[in-house]
């Protein structure tokens, strides 16, 4: 058995993605752990591997076509370790060519021996031409690989300016956000992970009073106070939490709860007097909730929401639809959600988004406060969504990464009058 490398496990994630549609983050976080013996740098070179090759896929491909004698390989493994070849002579300049092409030579020939001449052939070609033409930036690469129907897609709903600056931000390595319990925790919190971790950069997000932001490409687990001082939460979904505007006290329903990281966020806002449910289609998602300290515990549901409201009470104070969506505003730091969604599949979620908004929307008291949200920047999730809802919003914004530095988001928040 050959010994795990930096390139090896790069390989197997990429692999898994295309072939198992697998979430990068997760695949890649499995088999780093299936390898403790692997150093911090390895780690390192790993993730940057994976998230490069995925940002870049679509640039990667074409130049491997056009230099290709035959159809590329079918199998996964040589494949990835192709592209891996060839990120590391594009993107990689402090990688030599000629040992970014050996290792790629002998990762395909301890699949296939046969092919390592083919591979060898086809990545050298790649280095000569890099010899006469300068590399293409990173954004440039991420910006023309994009695949066509979501660039389409991001001109309809953004403009073609604004759609340009959304696919050349998904080069960008977003810093980790974290959501500490309250406002007041921030600058302790702050402190003792300087103090836990000095090679790190850690600074206050200046859109959430709760927020900070970490530099430095540390795992989340591995974070001091993880789980008990604070959570793991991008800035913008921060931002979404807030958009409730929760008071302590308020009873609030989180709809569509997933794994309850918005529901912490609330429960910590609305205090010990008061009350929040959290839901889920899939309430197994929920039970990371018990682990927990909160001031009050969360209640969990199973609900369906495309049918209906399982039943909750109608007198919420606050409901917060984060509904399920496409999750293209996240591709920055999720960039294989491009090569894995299709256009037909932003229609079903659509319709299925409308359905959840007019049924959790019941479910909010006369007067008091409803929040729709995706994270997603597709007008077709988002405004759509609102104009079949039928009821005008108070406001609507979307948050962009070129903009406001978060991930994408549209938000909408409406007050509910019953009569």
């Amino acid at each position: 058995m050959r010994e795990a490398t930096a390139r090896s496990i790069a390989a197997t994630v990429i692999g898994r993605v295309f072939t198992d549609r697998a979430f990068a983050a997760a695949a890649l976080d499995a088999e780093i752990e299936r390898h403790p013996q692997l150093d911090r740098r390895d780690a390192g070179l790993a993730t940057e591997l994976v998230y490069g090759v995925l940002r870049t896929y679509g640039f990667l491909e074409e130049q491997l076509r056009a230099r290709s004698t035959r159809e590329l390989p079918r199998s996964a493994e040589i494949r990835a370790s192709l592209l891996i070849g060839a990120y590391t002579l594009f993107f990689l300049d402090r990688v030599p060519a000629f040992a970014a092409v050996n290792e790629a030579v002998d990762a395909v020939r301890a699949v296939e021996n046969s092919a390592g001449g083919y591979a060898n052939a086809l990545l050298r070609s790649i280095g000569r031409d890099l010899e006469t033409r300068p590399r293409p930036t990173l954004a440039a690469a991420v910006s023309e690989g994009a695949p066509g129907w979501l660039r389409g897609e991001l001109r309809r709903s953004l403009g073609r300016g604004d759609a340009a600056k959304f696919l050349a931000s998904i080069a960008d390595v977003a810093p980790l956000g974290v959501a500490t319990r309250t406002v007041e925790d921030r600058e302790r919190v702050m402190a003792e992970l300087r103090e836990a971790h000095p090679d790190l950069e850690v600074t206050p997000s200046a859109l959430s009073p709760r927020g900070i932001l970490i530099r430095g490409g540390v795992h989340p687990s591995r974070l001091a106070g993880i789980g008990k001082e604070f959570i793991v939460q991008e800035e913008g979904a921060q931002l979404v939490a807030m958009a409730l505007e929760a008071q302590p006290g308020d009873r609030v329903l989180d709809a569509c709860a997933g794994r309850g990281n918005k529901s912490w966020f609330l429960a910590h806002a609305v205090g010990p007097e008061g009350r929040v449910v959290a839901c889920d289609l899939h309430p197994r998602k929920l039970e990371v909730l018990g682990r927990y300290e909160l001031p009050r515990p969360v209640e969990t549901r199973g609900v369906d929401w495309s049918v209906g409201g399982g039943g909750l009470p109608t007198d919420f104070d606050r409901v917060l639809v984060d509904a399920p969506c496409s999750g293209i505003g996240t591709l920055r730091r999720r960039p294989e959600i491009q090569w894995l969604r299709e256009r037909a599949s932003i229609e079903e979620l659509a319709v299925l988004q409308a359905a959840i908004l007019k049924n959790a929307a019941k479910h909010v008291r006369d007067g008091g406060r409803l929040v729709y949200a995706v994270c997603s920047v597709l007008r077709e999730e988002s405004e759509a969504v609102v104009e079949a809802f039928g009821q005008q919003a108070d406001w609507t914004e979307r948050l962009l990464p070129h903009a406001q530095g978060t991930d994408g988001y549209f938000i909408a928040t409406f007050t509910v009058r019953r009569a």
